[in-house]
């Protein structure tokens, strides 16, 4: 790395901590006050660093931008992978990543379970999100009023005993959803599986995805699968904060 590109890089380091003088940035350089100045200049002729007053800087807009850009370009199915792999392997059942596309989600990566009884899933498949738990997910993340317009406009095929058959219901099951941070699918999209899921969130806190594991009943009960929960939504945190989530 060359010598000005390195202290380039060191100078915005340094700013990245707050606001400081000419004198404090060659000191932490280790470089003469001209020294500094000249790679000061540079960088606020490209609004990487700004002038509060004549010799007190601090981070400028440029950067802001070349972040919000990188963070824009993340793609999360890229991002979530390594972590859904990490997650199967330790779970041994099957983890879905999926996102909401209209009124549907579609399954955008998927890892199988290890176990000989499989669920009949693939990437690229739809399904509806009144009764799956990724789509409870990712609708109880609308604002209110998109909520309530697409509870009211979606079919309610009854696919078992258990799933929700109306919009009173649904609206419902989405506020809980909203207020707990997780959704469960207890055997209401196919009647011997059961699923729980938590939202992936991008640097806006926006759910762009949902992490699911999903467990046929004749291996796990219900109560077996929520024990996977926290580390469930362990992983969908760390998999948003990758995505540029703080906090």
């Amino acid at each position: 790395m060359s010598q000005s590109l390195e202290r380039g890089l060191a100078v915005l380091g340094a700013l990245a901590d707050g606001p400081r003088t000419l004198d404090e940035l060659a000191e932490r350089l280790g470089v003469h006050k001209t020294t500094a100045m000249r790679l000061l200049r540079t960088l606020e002729a490209g609004r990487f660093v700004r002038r509060e007053d004549v010799h007190r800087y601090r981070i400028g807009s440029a950067l802001f931008d070349l972040a919000h850009r990188a963070l824009e370009d993340l793609d999360a199915r890229d991002v979530a992978r390594p972590h859904l792999r990490r997650l199967g392997e330790r779970s041994g059942h099957t983890v879905h990543l999926a996102m909401l596309d209209e009124d549907q989600v579609v399954y955008i990566d998927k890892v199988d379970s290890v176990h000989p009884v499989r669920m009949y899933s693939r990437i690229g498949r739809r399904a509806p999100v009144h009764c799956t738990a990724v789509g409870k997910v990712l609708v109880a993340d609308l604002p209110a009023t998109g909520r309530q317009r697409l509870a009211q406009r979606i079919g309610y095929p009854k696919l078992t005993d258990r799933t929700i058959d109306s919009p009173e219901r649904f609206r419902a099951e989405l506020e809980r959803v909203a207020r707990q941070g997780y959704a469960v699918d207890r055997s209401e999209h196919e009647d011997f599986t059961h699923c729980v899921a938590a939202p992936v969130r991008d640097h806006r806190g926006e759910a762009v995805a949902a992490l699911s594991m999903s467990v046929p009943k004749v291996i796990l009960p219900l109560d077996g699968l929520l024990g996977w929960l926290d580390e469930l939504r362990a992983t969908a945190d760390a998999i948003s904060a990758d995505l540029g989530r703080r906090g």
